[in-house]
């Protein structure tokens, strides 16, 4: 939307004047913690998805989830799941208790969910096989609707220059 020559009344100006820019960017901090649950829940689905599958489907007599590289392939989802949502909980701590480093720690959550939910689609999609891309599987759409999550409040890019001129700003 472009407004221009539009006159507010002052009584229905949120903060000062000159301020909304500020007030606008503040509210960034907290939906970026929102993307990156929204992508960490979405790819436990996807994990939670990818074990039933792997129990059930079998290969040369054996479910695929007793092969070790399948067990390795979970091993890891669940690992990056675990680690992206230890920094998200932190910075939504850091956001609560409005810290210096909040944004910073905003940014580096929301990049690391959105990257390992996308990235765990994806293995999720691959233990699936062909199947994976079937509508008749949840992983199909989950891999597509996370893959956004990427660009929503922020780029990934973006997260990163946020990240970078925090650090060396110190």
């Amino acid at each position: 939307m472009i407004f221009e020559d539009v006159r507010i009344p002052v009584d229905n100006l949120v903060g000062g004047e000159g301020e909304g820019f500020r007030i606008a960017m503040m509210g960034l901090d907290g939906g970026r913690l929102n993307i990156g649950a929204c992508s960490l829940g979405g790819a436990q689905r996807c994990l939670d998805e990818a074990i039933g599958y792997t129990r059930d489907r079998k290969q040369f007599g054996t479910a695929i989830a007793d092969f070790q590289n399948t067990q390795f392939m979970l091993a890891d989802m669940a690992t990056d799941l675990e680690a992206a949502r230890a920094l998200l909980y932190m910075a939504a701590a850091k956001v609560t208790a409005n810290a210096p480093d909040k944004t910073k720690f905003a940014a580096m959550a929301k990049r690391l969910a959105t990257d390992t939910g996308s990235a765990v689609a994806d293995r999720a999609l691959q233990l699936h096989g062909g199947y994976g891309y079937l509508m008749d599987y949840p992983i199909e759409r989950f891999w597509r609707d996370l893959r956004v999550h990427s660009i929503l409040e922020g780029t990934n890019q973006v997260m990163r220059m946020i990240i970078g001129r925090e650090l060396t700003r110190q």
